[in-house]
């Protein structure tokens, strides 16, 4: 599946600068650009080219919006016919969808993200998404220090996140087609703040899009799948109606069989990958699927429970077997309560881990969520 990339505020650009990093060669990513007020954020990414980074809104001074969402929304307002326009050299009608990625909490990339979704909406028919960010606790609250005369109240740092967030979230879900969540409080660390976790976080984010988004992107060489996984299997697992989804991921690394000639040739033998231990390829499927569905999501899933799931499994595909894929379903429908499990593989043959995604949508709000939410109640 092909996507169009839309890094907006300092978050969501941060986001994608790690995107590209890690995947921006792989065929799954149509297009990449990055929009913020703030140049100097812009100017610290490390791997978007110049030409693919804008800074708009000269209102703004060049600097960031300080929280201030009405500001951001004025902004996304004016500017977003022109953001569009931006990326035409990178041919986005080739695109499958659009994904937006946003720090929920912040002034730029919420207030600009609505807009800019109903301008791509009435461009160009395909769904947009976005990965939303949730702000955490520690964000939002004060915080107690240690100085030479004694202990201190520090302001919080981002007051505004929370309620930022919950008016992002409530305009989005009327401009998108589905915002995947990532909830950074889930994610922190004990004592750990934002700033410090945010390469790590911004990693697990990149590698969770690049395993869903290219599942159904091989290369010519590569082997196909028996089960591809396209942009309509996406569309009818999130839907259309601005539902939170989250994404589960689980990898476990696994020896891959060598040919039996050693220059790969089939000079000295065959070049056919060795068979791989049937045993030993059911269980790691089996583990990675248990794994990706009850391990730590992008954001909370009450009871497991969803309306729609999608599956998606890959690595070496002689260790794709079959029979533990077909269990693995009839497995996730029952911890999900979906009537049906949409799904797919993706065969790597230079790969040398097995991992499983688990796509849920229509699911029960999160407690963070709900929390979020309130601020604005």
């Amino acid at each position: 599946m092909r996507l169009q990339f839309i890094g907006l505020g300092g978050a969501g650009c941060r986001i994608l600068d790690r995107l590209v990093a890690d995947h921006g060669d792989e065929r799954f990513l149509q297009g990449a650009t990055a929009f913020d007020t703030d140049a100097d954020a812009l100017d610290a990414l490390h791997h978007l080219d110049d030409d693919r980074r804008y800074r708009f809104g000269d209102a703004a001074g060049g600097d960031g919006l300080g929280g201030d969402l009405h500001a951001g929304r004025r902004l996304g307002s004016a500017h977003a016919s022109e953001l569009t326009r931006v990326m035409d050299d990178e041919r986005p009608s080739l695109a499958e969808a659009f994904l937006l990625l946003v720090g929920l909490g912040g002034a730029a990339g919420g207030g600009v993200a609505p807009a800019l979704a109903g301008e791509l909406d009435r461009l160009y028919d395909v769904p947009t998404y976005a990965l939303g960010v949730l702000p955490a606790r520690n964000e939002t609250e004060s915080r107690t220090t240690e100085t030479a005369r004694g202990r201190a109240e520090e302001p919080p740092r981002r007051p505004l996140a929370e309620k930022n967030a919950a008016r992002t979230l409530d305009a989005l879900s009327d401009d998108l087609d589905a915002v995947f969540a990532f909830d950074n409080q889930r994610w922190l660390r004990s004592d750990e703040t934002v700033g410090e976790a945010a390469p790590r976080l911004n990693a697990a984010i990149a590698e969770r899009l690049a395993a869903l988004f290219g599942a159904g992107e091989t290369g010519d060489d590569a082997s196909t799948p028996q089960q591809v996984l396209d942009a309509s299997d996406v569309a009818r697992a999130v839907g259309s109606d601005g539902e939170i989804a989250a994404i589960g991921y689980a990898s476990q690394q696994v020896e891959r069989p060598e040919t039996g000639s050693r220059f790969g040739l089939g000079l000295l033998g065959s070049s056919e990958p060795a068979e791989v231990d049937a045993s030993e390829a059911v269980s790691a499927i089996e583990t990675v699927i248990r794994k990706a569905a009850r391990g730590k999501g992008t954001v909370e899933v009450p009871d497991g429970r969803a309306d729609r799931t999608l599956l998606v499994v890959g690595g070496p595909p002689a260790w794709l077997n079959r029979e533990a894929i077909a269990d693995g379903r009839r497995w996730l429908a029952e911890e999900t309560g979906s009537g049906a499990i949409l799904s797919g593989d993706a065969p790597d043959p230079d790969g040398d881990a097995v991992f499983a995604v688990v796509l849920r949508s229509g699911i029960d709000p999160a407690d963070r969520l709900t929390e979020i939410r309130a601020s604005i109640e």
